[in-house]
């Protein structure tokens, strides 16, 4: 563990998190980017808005509805399998995943969230391609409608524009078409 200022110990990774809209890039642009967004069908009343949201996003920044392909998945376990078939197609330029668990009576909840996290991380950090994360994981059903377009936002929206501007930031590193990337 580091050492802070005032001699104490701190684990980088335990900072609460912040309550704080993120600050999106204005200058990135979804104009010409072919992006497919990956959906849970489970829990379609929030997810459907994330999606909702996400679409939303996409032609806010630019983009036009025939470049945004939406593939349905049964549940948030599913995403990883159709995010990683999309990013190695050759055919977008990012990927966002949408679903919506909320904790139940056991674990299930947290290891699906685990494994879907840990997979689309990797899913992205091996291929290049940006995935937008947009799987929420709440507590409750309440927290979860905050989230898709209530009083937190809509988490949809965010993971769109964390995935355009992942995808512009890439850009100003390796240019569209160079070290492998959809031309």
């Amino acid at each position: 563990m580091a050492e802070t200022l005032d001699g104490q110990y701190a684990c980088p990774t335990m900072r609460p998190m912040s309550s704080e809209r993120p600050q999106h890039d204005l200058d990135a642009s979804a104009q010409g980017l072919r992006i497919a967004v990956v959906v849970s069908k489970y829990n379609w009343e929030i997810t459907g808005a994330l999606l909702d949201g996400a679409e939303s996003a996409f032609e806010s920044m630019g983009g036009s509805a025939s470049d945004l392909t939406v593939i349905h998945v049964p549940g948030a376990f599913e995403l990883p399998a159709l995010v990683g078939v999309c990013v190695r197609s050759g055919r977008y330029d990012g990927v966002v995943a949408l679903g919506c668990l909320v904790r139940g009576e056991t674990v299930h909840d947290r290891v699906i969230a685990d494994s879907a996290a840990h997979a689309l991380a990797s899913l992205s950090a091996t291929t290049g391609i940006p995935v937008g994360f947009g799987l929420l994981t709440t507590d409750t059903f309440e927290q979860a409608k905050a989230r898709c377009g209530g009083a937190k936002g809509n988490k949809g929206d965010d993971a769109m524009r964390a995935c355009i501007e992942t995808r512009a930031a890439i850009g100003s590193v390796v240019p569209r078409g160079g070290f492998g990337f959809n031309k």
